[in-house]
């Protein structure tokens, strides 16, 4: 090629086409919550995606996952990137399925009362074991210990305990009689009130359910779902016991997987198993419940046994984007945040709003709140402005089902748009271009694979599947380029007298910080548990162990970093 004209414009778009493929071929590492999966439209009227109640089992080298009403099943090689299943062989329309590994084959159980069994679960065929179990089974979990014994774990109530008891693993009849394993207990236990805040003082029992068993070191934890899956306080509690059927004892770190606030809420009615490298997770239902109390996703956090044995969920920044580790974790350090929040209440501008669906509920860290475009037709846009320069490496994209009237799953279920960066809101560079994507991707997440500097990220509509072009959030991960947060100065605990399931912590806001995180337990070397407040100084927690003392520390954290923790501290009494 002589003319050099013509060699320069054609190594420009070589490199161009060399950019883009390379985006699309970048094997995400990261991942943020909630996760970034199909989510079937459910059957009936309001539409509204739903997932809840998640399984996950380890087979053949793969991860896969039931939940509740999806119509199918996913299956992952690394727990980033999940691909779906469908099958007509089992009954998809229950709530709670369970499953176990067992004998070289996935065995499943429902609601139907039969039991199933896949040897290859990829081809999406099962056949049936048992044709008719003696009794229907709420919230079923199977469980099968290292000495080749089989348990069932059951139990969806208000006034009614978990249930526990062995099956013959060739038959799958009952051994013996069921045994009592778990009932609630609100006069001393915080976190199986009912309510966001776990604040409830009437009389509504708490629905105890969706229990789950891990053995570890010859112990056994007995985990369970309280107050109900349409609270922010959705949360696992633990009991810990030397045998599969008790008897059991409330563990100390209680609740056990509790993410009251941030984006999106609950970790609730879980599944803990192991990854390849023997590290443990935690894959919970969070809420929405807006259009419907069922409408729920799932999310993903890391587990850990300490050296004396404490079982703990870590929910720390449990939304914001994390690098999930390809190999044996040995704590929580391993465990990194990946990203700042960005977009933290940051101005928005947007081509048209909704009456009632402001535009500021993009980047007010509440997924329960949502702005909306006055149409879903392409060429509706948002902006948000983080205000100054910025290193943005990851963006978050939740649409919510405004006017949707879709139910069930068909092949119009996609998103299309085009995803922009500036520094002066006048030439533009493209972040991610999916406008002929064909992805169903609720909570699309984009890493990208090289940060870029930016100010200004607009977010275009080209195809949404039905109803209006609308968000809960556009959050918007990165490092700032300023300071981080000063220390929080001035931190009391004071525990309620009167009720010590509560205890109010107050602060000195720190000058330039976003948001705080508790982070409290029973020891000063066990504070596993974490509360984030965002933008206030005092909070009142409603989920304590009434028989127990407490400890806290608190750190600042803004879209430049976090400070460290500060003196842990005893609470006190008034």
């Amino acid at each position: 090629m002589k003319n050099p004209l013509l060699r320069a414009i054609f190594v420009f778009f070589t490199l161009c086409s060399l950019q883009v493929n390379a985006q699309k071929i970048h094997k995400q590492t990261t991942s943020c919550n909630p996760l970034n999966l199909n989510y079937r439209f459910q059957l009936n009227s309001p539409s509204r995606r739903e997932a809840a109640d998640p399984v996950v089992v380890l087979f053949k080298g793969k991860y896969f996952l039931f939940a509740s009403k999806s119509g199918g099943y996913w299956v992952s090689n690394n727990l980033i990137s999940w691909s779906f299943v469908t099958t007509t062989d089992l009954p998809l329309e229950d709530y709670a399925p369970a499953a176990v590994v067992m004998n070289d084959a996935v065995y499943f159980m429902a609601l139907d009362r039969r039991i199933y069994k896949s040897t290859d679960p990829l081809t999406g065929k099962w056949q049936i074991v048992k044709e008719n179990f003696p009794f229907t089974p709420n919230d079923p979990c199977l469980f099968l210990d290292d000495n080749g014994r089989l348990y069932l774990y059951h139990g969806l109530s208000n006034i009614k305990p978990i249930y526990g008891l062995e099956l013959n693993k060739e038959t799958f009849e009952p051994i013996g009689s069921q045994a009592e394993l778990v009932i609630s207990n609100t006069k001393d236990y915080g976190w199986e009130r009912p309510s966001d805040y776990n604040d409830y003082t009437g009389r509504r029992k708490p629905w105890v359910e969706g229990a789950w068993m891990t053995k570890h070191n010859d112990k056994y934890y007995l985990q369970y779902a309280v107050p109900g899956t349409e609270y922010k306080s959705y949360a696992d509690g633990l009991y810990v016991g030397d045998s599969p059927l008790g008897p059991f004892k409330v563990a100390d770190n209680n609740p056990f997987s509790y993410k009251p606030e941030g984006f999106i809420c609950g970790a609730g009615h879980s599944t803990t198993f192991q990854d390849k490298w023997g590290n443990y997770w935690h894959m919970g239902t969070m809420t929405i419940s807006v259009k419907d109390h069922f409408e729920r996703r799932l999310g993903l956090f890391p587990a850990f046994f300490d050296k004396d044995g404490t079982f703990y969920t870590s929910t720390i920044f449990g939304d914001f984007p994390h690098a999930v580790p390809q190999k044996r974790m040995k704590g929580p350090e391993d465990y990194q945040l990946s990203g700042m929040l960005l977009s933290y209440k940051k101005p928005v501008e947007v081509s048209s709003t909704l009456a009632d669906h402001q535009k500021e509920n993009v980047t007010n860290e509440e997924i329960r709140k949502y702005w909306s475009a006055e149409t879903g037709n392409k060429g509706e846009w948002i902006l948000v402005d983080l205000q100054k320069q910025s290193k943005v490496n990851a963006v978050q994209i939740n649409y919510f089902d405004e006017a949707t009237t879709i139910l069930g799953r068909t092949d119009s279920i996609y998103y299309q748009y085009l995803l922009e960066y500036s520094s002066d809101k006048k030439s533009w560079k493209i972040l991610s271009d999916k406008r002929t994507s064909k992805t169903d991707a609720p909570h699309d997440y984009i890493e990208l694979q090289n940060p870029v500097s930016a100010r200004y990220i607009r977010l275009t509509n080209y195809h949404v599947p039905d109803g209006k072009f609308a968000l809960s959030g556009l959050r918007i991960f990165g490092k700032g380029n300023g300071k981080v947060a000063q220390p929080v100065s001035s931190f009391t605990a004071i525990r309620d007298t009167a009720d010590a399931r509560n205890v109010t912590l107050k602060w000195q806001k720190s000058a330039n910080a976003i948001g705080y995180n508790i982070r409290y337990g029973t020891a000063p070397d066990k504070l596993y548990l974490n509360y984030q407040v965002l933008g206030s100084d005092s909070i009142t927690i409603h989920s304590l162990n009434s028989l127990l003392k407490y400890y806290f520390t608190i750190e600042a954290f803004n879209e430049n970093g976090i400070t460290k923790t500060i003196k842990v501290i005893e609470t006190q009494n008034k």
